[in-house]
């Protein structure tokens, strides 16, 4: 590793003209010095290629390809990313200024750890976020990382991570059949190939939340079912690396909430997914759904309960 490693930055973007110069202005603020930006747009309709190449500069290349989805945008910035550090961020989420300066120094002597950080949501305004320790705002292995994910829905998003480049190839590309929760089932690979999880106090990075365009809010038939191949491949994934009892009840746990999740869009995957979890021994943890809801579980049952409270 060189004194001061290039971290490239990928920033996949689609019809996020109202956020993409912020987000590259993000990072043009890092305290860290040896950076370069790729921004990748996936066949925007809106004025976002211009806006991007607005902030034209020589630290910035911007790349226009059809309209392929974020995880073939992300393949094709790693493609041309020169760095020995990746760092994904989303056009419409930031980075603190000292972000990737801290992941960068944690990373310096563990080449072959991966880096988390601290995030908060916000809507509009970054000044809204609050950074609210969670279980896994720690030191961590894959296996205890991704237990706590099926456990209690604990999660990173992308640009919380920092990965040395030689990790990400050893994991592989996006899988660009994906388009709900790529990225978990992304950084599970990259996990479980690393040397660990080192989080960085500190290393904060925004996430924004609830606009109506957004891919993570999207329940159709196209998105529900990359979400069960996203949970079939990362569960399998947890499953084949390790048979405690703790991830057995973990991966039963996450058949189950990915059954709550598709039910009733696809009730043909929930009930296959409700297979898998009896088949890991069954979960008795409640699903992730407030008081209401689990009282009218209890009375009516979860499906009825769910269609009549939404």
């Amino acid at each position: 590793m060189s004194a001061t490693p290039l971290v490239s930055v990928v920033i996949p973007c689609y019809n996020s003209v109202a956020w993409i110069s912020a987000a590259i202005n993000s990072v043009r603020v890092q305290t860290w010095p040896n950076r370069e930006i790729i921004v990748v747009n996936d066949g925007s309709t809106d004025a976002s290629l211009g806006a991007a190449r607005a902030c034209a500069g020589p630290d910035l290349r911007v790349f226009d390809q059809p309209n392929r989805g974020a995880s073939a945008a992300r393949n094709a910035g790693l493609r041309v990313a020169r760095g020995e550090f990746i760092q994904f961020l989303d056009a419409d989420d930031l980075l603190h200024p000292a972000k990737i300066e801290t992941q960068v120094h944690a990373l310096a002597p563990a080449a072959h750890a991966l880096a988390s950080g601290e995030w908060a949501r916000f809507r509009d305004n970054p000044a809204e976020a609050r950074f609210i320790s969670d279980s896994n705002w720690c030191d961590l292995s894959a296996i205890e990382f991704l237990q706590l994910a099926f456990e209690d829905g604990r999660m990173m998003h992308p640009a919380a991570w920092l990965a040395p480049r030689a990790l990400l190839d050893a994991a592989g590309p996006w899988d660009e059949s994906l388009s709900l929760n790529d990225d978990g089932e992304y950084f599970a690979r990259v996990m479980l190939r690393a040397s660990g999880i080192r989080f960085c106090a500190g290393a904060r990075s925004y996430y924004r939340s609830h606009l109506r365009q957004s891919l993570s809010g999207r329940k159709d038939f196209r998105a529900l079912a990359s979400l069960y191949r996203s949970f079939e491949l990362t569960l399998g994934y947890l499953a084949a690396a390790d048979n405690s009892p703790r991830t057995r009840a973990a991966v039963a746990h996450g058949w189950k909430w990915l059954a709550f999740e598709l039910y009733p869009g696809r009730s043909d995957l929930a009930a296959q997914a409700e297979a898998h979890c009896r088949a890991f021994g069954g979960s008795r943890r409640p699903l992730p759904a407030g008081s209401r809801f689990q009282l009218a579980s209890r009375l009516l049952g979860w499906r009825l309960a769910k269609r009549l409270l939404g």
